[in-house]
């Protein structure tokens, strides 16, 4: 149901961002004298919780969901995610004239499922811990003809988050390290294929939350680690396991793959509302808290930093920020 799974290459972020172009935003990059004085670093932060839908999430959606043919447009897509994935595919569909089905977790954030039916799409829930989104996806993939969108073992989902880093590149030139935030691994994937690209000497960085490392252990493994559902603040990262196209790309082009505690991402989300008046939601801090831990061995670099996503409900987030 979903296009043959075959290895991304830079080539596909270069059609991707031609496709996405005029759809999707060209997001700013934002600086702080204060943090670059504070970690003794140039920091450029790629402002992807500025995205349409708030996430960079819509870049991939709208890349894969573009492609689909006039039979694929017809019947429509499926997709689960607990929130951002979930809202880009709604707006992506939307967009395209798709109808889209939306496989969502009880407890996925109010704000997040509100969103994604006001796109249009339908919400089917389930119970995170002990049902399998993925199998409930295909069986209604199946059932009802739709193509399944996975979150981000998808060529077309990498390919499209590869455009954010692209657009870094291209807006500020050559950084001795880019962090991007780590679930699945699509963005990570992503940004890997256009950073080794365009500046081979870029070191790139994972950033998983503490609870649900199961990118760390496997990519100091070797081998695709599965783990059972992390109880974490950074719901984006609540992910089991790195994707069969995601990890090959990450073991190849990845530096290295830090993890930080759900406390280091509730002082970065503080640190980036009060210093850069940025609302950020706690998967969105993961690169910038990594970027902290590590700052002391990237002394003077240039340093790039995705912020990946903004939604966030408001009494949540002043809650976790008071």
């Amino acid at each position: 149901m979903t296009h043959t799974a075959t290895q991304p290459t830079y080539a596909d972020v270069e059609a991707a961002a031609r496709r996405i172009t005029g759809t999707v935003h060209r997001t700013p990059v934002l600086r702080s004298r204060r943090i670059d004085a504070g970690l003794g670093l140039e920091v450029h932060f790629k402002a992807e919780h500025l995205q349409r839908m708030g996430a960079f999430k819509f870049r991939g959606a709208f890349n894969a969901l573009a492609r689909f043919d006039a039979r694929q447009r017809a019947a429509g897509v499926v997709a689960y995610s607990s929130g951002n994935h979930a809202q880009a595919i709604a707006l992506a569909a939307r967009e395209l004239g798709i109808a889209a089905m939306i496989v969502m977790p009880l407890d996925a954030p109010a704000s997040k499922v509100a969103a994604t039916r006001a796109y249009g799409a339908e919400v089917v829930t389930y119970d995170r811990y002990s049902e399998d989104r993925e199998a409930i996806g295909r069986a209604i993939a199946n059932e009802r003809g739709l193509t399944l969108i996975p979150p981000y073992d998808h060529p077309d989902v990498i390919a499209g988050q590869g455009t954010a880093a692209r657009e870094l590149i291209e807006d500020v030139g050559p950084l001795e390290a880019i962090f991007a935030p780590l679930g699945g691994g699509g963005l990570l994937a992503g940004t890997a294929l256009a950073a080794n690209a365009l500046t081979p000497d870029t070191r790139i960085y994972g950033v998983e939350p503490e609870a649900g490392n199961d990118g760390q252990q496997s990519f100091r493994s070797g081998r695709i680690v599965h783990i059972e559902t992390p109880r974490t603040l950074a719901d984006g990262a609540q992910t089991l396991h790195l994707g069969e196209l995601t990890f090959p790309i990450i073991q190849r082009h990845v530096s290295d793959i830090l993890t930080v505690s759900d406390a280091e991402l509730v002082d970065a989300m503080r640190l980036l509302a009060s210093t850069m008046k940025q609302v950020v939601e706690p998967t969105g801090a993961l690169a910038f808290a990594g970027l902290r831990k590590t700052a002391g061995e990237l002394a003077g670099n240039r340093t790039g930093v995705i912020i990946s996503g903004g939604n966030i409900d408001l009494p949540r987030f002043a809650a976790l920020i008071a």
